[in-house]
């Protein structure tokens, strides 16, 4: 039954009203939330505010390196420190290598550019931190909701968005409701702020209905793949911060690596590869297994234990490929917007600043008395933000890249080394990104296979039993959320042109050709779809676009601890 007929028998929903409604609880929502509840507090006046969060609990979807800035933090809640935030290890030293495939050259110090210098700056588990602001926002009277995917957008007679409504539980496989059977609920409200993060199901609806991306460059994205390590006592280096660049990454190719050491003897890692790639025997998930035998990586790692696992898309399009941020009834805020700041490799703080913003234009128009207009207000501010000043000086960091990584070293330390140094914050030519990452994929008979090793189960591993670690789970009778537009698509074009990229670019293993035997040995694919770490990966990556991930049951996916 499609969810029309679902609702021609099973409804009317039932409907919550509020004055916002959220939707995700990472760090650009849950800052929303708190600052329009401290704007309340301090004008004496009720506001209901209501966060929806696809995963278990707060946290449990949220996947960073990360080392976070803390001007934005700062701002939101002064107090931090005292009130138990967990932002516990300072950066303690920066190191930049050149990996070759057996030898690494250390920048400098004097020779760091400014994007990646860190002082000031903590290592965290952004997971733990956004548990963390939870607390905060349900301590001021903020409701939140985990468990609970919005999976539709709901607008008014005017086209207006006038809220959300939650996805249906205990559909079967087939379609038809189960003895389980509960329909989603709508959550209307005056304004509805969209905080999904990168590739959201609900953001890309918009950009596409309000053709918010018109007059801008197409969003670039990059796959982060990341561990959680214990080490050795004697291998614990406190608050160092390494960023690599070049191998097993080839010269055309975006891509590097990080690894910070946090306290209590942990260190988080991972690899960041450009989803604009061009050779579709590229494997993201292999080059970040791969990377980790460095001998420079390795030393950090060896007698250590694997603590968890998993993946992310990142946006690192820049101010160029920022959409408009504001329709009626609503806004875009943190990732979903595409706010991160790729040369720093960080976007917490840029999501909470963005949150704090949307949360100023809206208590300016909830005491206003408007409902369903535009929040201009909000890009307005922005604009006139240190936060706006930061990714101006950031915007051609990736678009350099394409050009070959040679180029990118270099105009990275034109651009954030020399140009500071002459006084020049932003650099007087900007560049923008082409086309869409999908777009850049070259057939398969054009480019050379690679051949990686096999893991050794020590410092290397494969794609299942590092699912098995990212704690991921979805209920087996439910439709798939991995959805094509036309079924045909992945063998005739994909596998047939691109040699089937779906069965490398996904991190989880969710692709698979197999021969199929009912059609006499023909293959097909087949996808696990419980796998799943909503990575957004296929949605952005598949060369046809045929892919469209759609949210599972809520309170499904991965479920991360202290990622």
């Amino acid at each position: 039954m499609t969810n029309e007929e679902i609702l021609a028998q099973y409804g009317p929903r039932e409907s919550m009203e509020y004055d916002v409604v959220i939707v995700g609880a990472g760090p650009a929502g849950l800052a929303t939330a708190i600052r329009l509840k401290q704007l309340a507090a301090e004008k004496e006046q009720e506001l209901s505010v209501m966060v929806l969060e696809k995963g278990s609990e707060p946290g449990a979807h949220i996947l960073s390196g990360a080392v976070m800035d803390p001007r934005a933090i700062t701002e939101l809640i002064p107090d931090w420190k005292e009130k138990g935030a967990p932002l516990n290890q300072p950066v303690s030293a920066d190191e930049i290598l050149m990996l070759s495939e057996t030898g690494a050259r250390k920048t400098p110090a004097a020779l760091i550019p400014n994007n990646f210098h860190n002082e000031g700056c903590y290592v965290i588990s952004l997971g733990s931190v956004v548990r963390w602001l939870a607390a905060q926002a349900e301590e001021l009277g903020v409701e939140i909701f985990p468990g609970f995917a919005a999976t539709e957008v709901l607008y008014d007679e005017n086209g207006a968005v006038k809220g959300v409504a939650t996805g249906n539980m205990g559909v079967g496989k087939d379609g038809e409701p189960t003895g389980e059977f509960q329909l989603g609920m709508e959550l209307h409200a005056k304004y509805t702020i969209f905080a999904e993060g990168a590739r959201g199901q609900l953001g890309r609806q918009l950009l596409a209905k309000f053709n918010l991306q018109e007059g801008k460059a197409p969003q670039s994205f990059g796959i982060g793949i990341k561990e959680l390590w214990e080490v050795p006592p004697e291998k614990a280096k406190p608050g160092l911060v390494v960023h690599t660049a070049g191998w097993p990454m080839d010269k055309e190719t975006f891509g590097g690596g990080f690894l910070y050491h946090m306290e209590d003897n942990k260190v988080t890692l991972g690899f960041v590869v450009g989803l604009d790639y061009k050779n579709p025997w590229l494997s993201p998930f292999e080059e970040m297994q791969r990377w980790k035998t460095h001998p420079a990586i390795r030393q950090h790692l060896e007698g250590g234990k694997r603590l968890g696992y998993g993946a992310r898309a990142i946006n690192n399009g820049g101010i160029p490929s920022l959409p408009k941020t504001v329709f009626p009834g609503g806004a875009l805020v943190g990732c979903n917007a595409g706010y991160l700041n790729a040369s720093r490799i960080k976007g917490s703080h840029a999501a909470i600043k963005s949150g704090m913003l949307v949360a100023e234009a809206l208590f300016d128009a909830l005491a206003a008395g408007r409902a369903q207009d535009e929040l201009t207000a909000y890009p307005e501010a922005f604009e006139k933000s240190w936060l706006y000043e930061e990714l101006k000086a950031a915007s051609n960091f990736k678009p350099w890249f394409k050009k070959g990584q040679t180029i990118g070293m270099l105009m990275t330390g034109i651009e954030h080394w020399l140009l500071p140094k002459l006084g020049i914050k932003t650099p007087p030519w900007t560049l923008k990104n082409p086309a869409p990452d999908h777009s850049f994929l070259k057939p398969a008979a054009e480019c050379a296979k690679i051949d990686y090793p096999k893991p050794d189960g020590k410092i290397s591993f494969d794609r299942l039993s590092s699912v098995f670690m990212s704690n991921t789970n979805h209920g087996e009778d439910q439709p798939a959320h991995l959805t094509l537009k036309d079924a045909s698509v992945p063998v005739q074009v994909n596998l047939a042109k691109f040699g089937g990229p779906e069965a490398r670019y996904c991190p989880a293993g969710v692709y698979e050709f197999v021969e199929d035997e009912s059609e006499g040995g023909k293959q097909r694919l087949q996808i696990n779809a419980q796998n799943c770490v909503h990575c957004k990966t296929c949605d952005i990556k598949d060369p046809t676009q045929n892919i469209v991930w759609v949210a599972p049951e809520g309170g499904g996916g991965p479920n991360y601890m202290e990622m």
